[in-house]
């Protein structure tokens, strides 16, 4: 446990200072002052950030996390799940994937009214031409190595019942989000990827999960960016039917898709 905490408390450290080095480094090459910056790294000066100087912080800090993590062997990273070449169980990641992206906004939508404080910031990282490289390529990989393959691992280690491990990890990356309107999803996410690590002793399964869901946000921003700001009802035109009919659309693509997977996963 005390493991799992630790690299809990590495990954937040290099993200938060990281990220307002690079802030900082980039508003004072810009011409901002110092106190400029202060007032910023207080919160009173929001608009001084930027969608370059996020995706910019997210990618020096996400390359920071992965060689700290790499470097101390706090996760391990091999192809040799690759090597399985068991491409059916990425191909029903990707369906489980989809597959729980409207059942997941439907339960959201159930439980009472939760702030949303990074819809800004998502807007701006999705608007930016590299936001897709940061979001869905960067984000899946470095997320599945800290929470599956260091923090999992270590709980894997520590209690005797894996869906205690499995729990506490997902409870974790639900919080690691610091934003409630995204924490029922991500715990959700987080009980599936936690399970397929468990069952496959690798993140790769995680990463496409991850990918997927990822992606299909992004793919829905760009081609309708008013549902960022709707309801899942709103999205199906007011009507609850067609959001009834669209749960149970998921169901029947979300739950062959964890079938399939529990027959197929096995370790690398």
């Amino acid at each position: 446990m005390k493991k799992a905490l630790l690299y809990f408390f590495w990954f937040v450290l290099v993200q938060f200072f990281l990220s307002w080095i690079v802030y900082a480094a980039w508003m004072l090459a810009t011409g901002s002052s110092a106190d400029d910056v202060m007032r910023t790294f207080g919160g009173g000066n929001p608009d001084a950030i930027t969608a370059p100087m996020l995706v910019t912080a997210s990618a020096v800090s996400s390359a920071a996390v992965t060689a700290l993590f790499v470097w101390r062997k706090f996760a391990v990273v091999s192809p040799a799940y690759l090597r399985t070449r068991q491409w059916g169980v990425f191909f029903w990641c990707a369906v489980a994937a989809l597959g729980t992206l409207i059942p997941s906004a439907w339960l959201q939508g159930l439980l009472p009214d939760m702030t949303d404080m990074k819809s800004e910031t998502f807007k701006m990282i999705l608007g930016n031409d590299y936001g897709y490289f940061t979001l869905c390529l960067l984000a899946p990989f470095v997320e599945e190595l800290v929470f599956r393959g260091a923090i999992l691992r270590a709980l894997l280690g520590s209690f005797s019942r894996h869906w205690a491990a499995i729990a506490i990890s997902a409870a974790i990356f639900a919080l690691v989000h610091a934003n409630p309107v995204q924490m029922p999803h991500a715990l959700l996410v987080g009980l599936l990827l936690g399970w397929m690590y468990y069952r496959t002793g690798s993140i790769l399964p995680g990463v496409a999960v991850h990918w997927v869901n990822n992606t299909a946000a992004y793919v829905v921003y760009m081609l309708m960016p008013q549902t960022a700001d709707m309801e899942l009802v709103d999205i199906f035109g007011g009507n609850p039917n067609n959001v009834v009919l669209a749960v149970v659309f998921s169901l029947f693509i979300l739950i062959p898709g964890i079938y399939q997977l529990n027959l197929r996963m096995k370790k690398g």
